[in-house]
């Protein structure tokens, strides 16, 4: 992994000295000799990685050394960022003084350019001194005599070929377990049992409990016989609050705001009286009976028949939580191991290829020493290996002979790891920052390895295009699991299993940690950190106050502040300003988004924020009492994402913002009292990402202070635009001006046509005019149009947004008729909300004009939204009836949503029934409706008369419960 630090550098290297002896004003002056001994000295070192982190696993001294190279790359990625940073800060500053200055030639270098030449020699002793310690490393290098290698194995893995996830519902094995347990909970508990009826499930990590617990909990019998059905995982600590927090939450189904850990159990206590339950307590490890009692003597307030089903490796926690029933699990039968890594390691293998590698995959499915979790994880590995060769290199290599983890799962995990390629494996063990069991989002885990920089983009690629890339390498190498997807069934969400994590954490050498903060416990816990941690998570729980000696891990790049502090002030501008002070390597900083509360006491962000010169990810979203950000925060030149989502108090953006000249997403929705844009925003050449473009009122507004909507066309590269206040536009000229249709890159594009104050709104007839000058770009696959006042919402270009996946008509109180959506070909998802005027849906949606269905010579199929999956109607309170005449007359080559899969209706108090078409449609999967009277009615189960048309349907939902 060292080679993925050392590799960049060598490039960064080359790259800044080359542009220096370019520059005209030298900022860095006599350092030239000293890059060029950096230079050879990380050039001998790459040469034997390759060697040095294969050793390091069983030669303690390589380890060791290892590490000092490592810290001293970090060093030297410090002081080339800065270096690159002072560059970006004077050429900025040379541009902008360029149209004032009228300096003679015989003054090159003004006394300004004078100064910073004196100030960044600081670079030039850092570098020297770094050289030193980085000479003594390249010098102990020999007594080790490695092996060279060939080349630099950082290189930009290929592109990973497009391949579905393995079906990981069906198990291999385990029936017997599965029948016992499904019996155990099944069975009707004894006379003589007036506890609670106890079962666990015990064996080694890595040996299938949860995946056994999951099947028997999603088993159709069981859900039908428990009233509620609660997850918790309980992991290594078990802490009491936590604990009873998770099981209100199960209970309820949404967050809980209690504070005290006495409420909880009282509302667990009254909230399962008179139910039977199944509470899975997964993955147990505590075996304090003390921090049982309280759950025990409260659960005992459920339904005769309630189990609780416990998952652990100690048989001694199974005991002490008072198990009538344990079912041990054991390893795997040999054929059975065989068959779990026969289904992964040979996916989509021609029969020849299966037969000649089928010797040598049974002999490394036999060294899993049955653990589902090795099959699977060797299993991933070996899917990528073609030739026989390649199979019998993995099954000669030496790591097999590890056994320090958990019976041997270590070995497939590092044969795994070490055919990664070194910058994925990077990626890899930065994921140890999570805790245990946490959900991992995909979109923020990437924007955090960007930040790092931990992806080479080539030429103009797309740096999250890499991300998704690195993603996915580790998650078909099952690193990942528990996958979460939208409708669109891509990944947006994903956990590690506990060995996995335990694995990161032995690879990343405690580089990576998060530490839960309760109380008293601050001082002992942080100071028990290893001031080499780089990247660090805080979960601070109920009460405990923001731990202060944070600020002394100097080496800190990443930092996460998350939990509920619930009326706690030590998290406030005070802190911020001793971090911001002390943190100073920090890429990447996340103090927002977590919890509201965790964010009250923040009243603004200090000025010293300009420290954090290295700094590519900010996140303050949530931070609802801030009014403004400091002008100093545009000093951040590298800052790549700012994301200040729901700081619904934030009046203004700095006026420098122009300089963030690396500024690729600016993540702001509901920043709803911003009364203008900078004019700086215009400037922002990198910006892919605007939440929302604040269009502000025409008057009194100055060129130097606010940003007209023209000014957008600057951003060639837009991908996701949002554009409020459209109700202040008074010319449509201007948003003509504006060009949306030119920009090729926009995918998502969101428009509102309100205003910043009630009052002068203009005549419905602008809205319409407006919405026409808007048109977007051809390729445009969201759009969100809201808050219009036009009378109909079908602009010309609309039938022409042929590749348009997502549209959501929103607030449109005066249009009193849909457009023909039926026509767009490729929409997949449609929102109708807030619509005051419609008061029928009838044949003008569908888009099949009046000669297609009058003809009957005519025998082509006609088919309205012919991909549409989901579509979601609400709050359409004059809604009466929604049907197709032309259904009605017969026609028989008229197919209406052929694949919708996902049908919601709500608040739709006035409408009758639901058309036949969607009676009679087989791919309906899930119909939710609440909030319609007479639906309810005429749906009821078994008693509405309309009940028989729809009971075919999987998933019915009436007013949020599933009948």
């Amino acid at each position: 992994m060292v080679d993925a630090i050392v590799s960049p550098l060598l490039e960064q290297l080359i790259s800044v000295s080359a542009e220096e002896l370019t520059q005209q004003v030298k900022l860095v002056k006599g350092a030239e000799q000293e890059v060029e001994k950096l230079t050879s000295h990380l050039q001998t070192i790459q040469a034997v990685l390759s060697d040095a982190e294969q050793r390091q696993v069983k030669e303690e001294s390589v380890s060791v050394w290892l590490g000092r190279l490592k810290d001293v790359s970090y060093d030297i990625e410090d002081v080339l960022d800065e270096w690159i940073t002072a560059r970006r800060r004077l050429q900025m500053k040379q541009n902008a003084d360029s149209a004032q200055k009228q300096v003679s030639s015989c003054f090159p270098a003004s006394s300004i350019g004078f100064k910073k030449i004196i100030l960044r020699q600081d670079i030039a002793v850092k570098i020297k001194g770094i050289n030193k310690k980085l000479g003594v490393i390249a010098t102990q290098k020999d007594m080790f005599k490695f092996v060279e290698s060939g080349g630099a194995s950082s290189a930009r893995p290929g592109r990973v070929q497009s391949t579905s996830f393995i079906d990981e519902e069906e198990i291999c094995g385990r029936v017997g377990e599965k029948n016992e347990l499904l019996s155990k909970l099944l069975c009707e508990s004894s006379e003589q049992q007036k506890g609670l009826h106890i079962i666990s499930i015990v064996g080694m990590g890595g040996i299938g409990k949860t995946t056994l617990a999951q099947l028997a909990c999603n088993h159709e019998e069981v859900i039908r016989k428990f009233d509620k059905i609660l997850w918790v995982c309980v992991s290594e600590t078990f802490e009491e609050f936590r604990v009873a927090k998770a099981m209100v939450e199960a209970l309820d189904g949404h967050e809980s705001h209690l504070g005290e850990f006495q409420s909880l159990l009282r509302h667990i206590y009254e909230s399962i009286a008179g139910k039977s339950f199944l509470l899975v307590l997964d993955d147990v490890w505590d075996g304090n009976y003390v921090k049982w009692e309280p759950f025990y003597h409260c659960l005992k307030n459920g339904l005769q028949g309630s189990k609780i089903l416990v998952t652990t490796r100690k048989e001694s926690v199974a005991c002490m939580m008072g198990s009538l029933d344990i079912i041990s699990i054991k390893e795997l039968a040999e054929e059975e191991c065989w068959l779990l890594f026969n289904r992964i390691a040979f996916h989509g293998r021609t029969i020849e290829e299966c037969e000649k590698l089928e010797q040598i995959g049974q002999q490394i499915a036999s060294r899993c020493k049955g653990l589902p979790l090795a099959a699977k994880v060797i299993g991933s590995l070996m899917r990528s290996k073609k030739t026989e060769e390649e199979w019998c290199r993995i099954l000669n290599n030496d790591l097999w002979k590890i056994e320090e983890i958990e019976k041997g799962v270590l070995s497939p995990l590092l044969l795994s790891y070490n055919d990664l390629p070194s910058r994925v494996k990077r990626c890899f063990s930065y994921c140890a920052v999570f805790p245990k069991d946490f959900n991992i989002m995909k979109e923020k885990l990437i924007s955090m390895w960007m930040a790092q920089g931990y992806f080479s983009a080539e030429q103009d690629e797309e740096m999250d295009i890499i991300g998704e890339e690195y993603f996915n390498i580790l998650a078909t190498r099952s690193f990942f699991q528990e996958f979460k997807r939208d409708h669109d069934n891509l990944i947006v969400a994903c956990k590690m299993h506990d060995i996995v994590h335990d694995f990161a954490q032995f690879v990343s050498q405690n580089e990576c940690s998060s530490m839960e903060i309760n109380g008293s416990k601050e001082p002992n816990a942080i100071n028990s950190l290893d001031e080499k941690v780089c990247h660090l998570m805080l979960v601070i729980g109920l009460g405990a106050s923001f731990p202060v000696s944070t600020c002394r891990i100097k080496r800190m790049r990443s930092l996460f502040i998350s939990g509920n502090m619930l009326d706690n002030s030590s998290l406030n501008g005070k802190m911020l300003k001793e971090l911001f002070g002390k943190l100073t390597s920090l890429r990447a900083l996340d103090i927002g988004n977590w919890s509201a509360t965790l964010c009250s006491s923040i009243l603004d962000i200090p000025r010293n924020i300009e420290k954090l010169v290295h700094l590519r990810y900010l996140n303050l979203s949530c931070v609802t009492l801030i009014r403004k950000l400091p002008e100093t925060l545009c000093e951040l030149y590298n800052l790549e994402k700012l994301d200040i989502s729901y700081c619904i108090n934030l009046t203004a953006l700095p006026q420098g913002i122009g300089k963030l000249i690396n500024m690729k997403h600016l993540l702001n929705e509901r920043t709803d009292s911003l009364g203008h844009m900078p004019a700086g925003i215009a400037r922002l050449p990198s910006l892919r990402t605007l939440d929302e473009f604040h269009v502000s009122g025409g008057e009194g507004v100055d060129g130097r202070k606010g940003c007209r909507l023209e000014s957008l066309k600057n951003l060639e590269l837009l991908q996701v635009c949002g554009i409020r206040r459209l109700g202040n536009v008074s010319d449509v000229d201007e948003a003509k001006r504006l060009k949306l249709d030119k920009k090729k890159c926009l995918s998502c594009l969101r428009l509102w046509f309100d205003v910043k104050e009630s009052g002068g709104r203009r005549k419905n007839e602008h809205d319409q005019l407006l919405l026409e000058a808007l048109q977007p770009p051809l390729n445009l696959k969201e759009l969100f149009i809201g808050s219009y006042g036009g009378n109909t919402v079908s602009p010309s270009w609309m039938m022409s947004l042929t590749n348009l996946r997502s549209l959501h008509l929103h607030l449109c109180e005066n249009c009193e008729q849909l457009p023909p959506l039926g026509k767009l070909p490729s929409l997949e998802k449609l929102y109708i909300s807030d619509m005051k005027s419609v008061k029928r849906v009838g044949n003008e949606i569908l888009g099949i004009e009046s000669d297609h269905h009058d003809s009957s010579s005519s025998s082509s199929v006609i088919i309205a939204f012919p991909k549409l999956q989901s579509l979601f109607i609400e709050d359409l309170p004059e809604l009466e009836e929604w049907d197709y005449g032309i259904t009605r007359m017969g026609h028989p080559f008229i197919d209406i949503m052929p694949r919708l899969s996902s049908l919601a209706i709500a608040v739709c108090p006035k409408l009758k029934a639901l058309p036949d078409r969607i009676h009679q449609t087989t791919t309906l999967k899930g119909l939710s409706i609440w909030g319609c009277d007479l639906l309810e009615e005429r749906y009821r189960k078994g008693e509405g008369e309309d009940w028989p048309k729809i009971s075919h349907i999987p998933n019915i939902y009436i007013n949020y419960l599933r009948i």
